[in-house]
């Protein structure tokens, strides 16, 4: 299916599922809808960081610390957080840890997101048409290129500083969260 008219679940300002709508109408209208997110650490605590592919309907060409994307029509948060790992780096089987929800708000998306660690020292298989290529980098280094303005999705960027300040030292093996 093309994914500009998959059916993604619309919510109301409290979370809650109101309909469904082609992904384009939902953008078109800057609609409330669910997201979910996946930080993928390796052994070492590497994140990996990717680069989305440019024909993306928001935020092309962005890093991106997190895999994940809209939760579809009948879909839950989990499924999605699966779903979209598959999908984007072919990593399949993990165990995926719950961390938080959260709201992002800016102009052109309201997105109600959960997010979920997983560690995967196995291969990664990059999606061409939603990543144009990756690496497993050092938090410090990801936090230095944000602040060197390069450009990050504005949402994974705010999931990742409150998942490092909740986790103190920093998310990965070892830690809590």
């Amino acid at each position: 299916m093309n994914p500009a008219e998959e059916r993604v679940a619309i919510v109301d300002g409290a979370n809650r599922v109101v309909g469904a709508l082609p992904r384009r109408r939902m953008r078109e209208r800057a609609l409330p809808h669910r997201a979910a997110y996946v930080f993928v650490f390796d052994g070492a605590g590497r994140l990996f960081v990717h680069r989305r592919t440019r024909t993306k309907d928001v935020y092309p060409g962005c890093h991106d610390v997190a895999a994940g994307g809209v939760v579809l029509e009948g879909e839950t948060y989990e499924a999605a957080a699966a779903r979209e790992l598959a999908e984007e780096l072919g990593i399949r089987g993990v165990a995926l840890d719950r961390r938080f929800d959260f709201e992002h708000r800016e102009a052109g998306n309201h997105v109600f997101g959960r997010v979920f660690t997983c560690v995967h020292d196995g291969p990664v298989v990059l999606q061409p048409e939603e990543v144009e290529s990756g690496a497993f980098m050092e938090i410090p280094e990801v936090l230095a290129m944000a602040a060197r303005g390069e450009p990050f999705t504005p949402d994974g960027l705010a999931a990742l500083r409150r998942l490092l300040a909740e986790a103190g030292e920093g998310p990965g093996p070892g830690h809590d969260g």
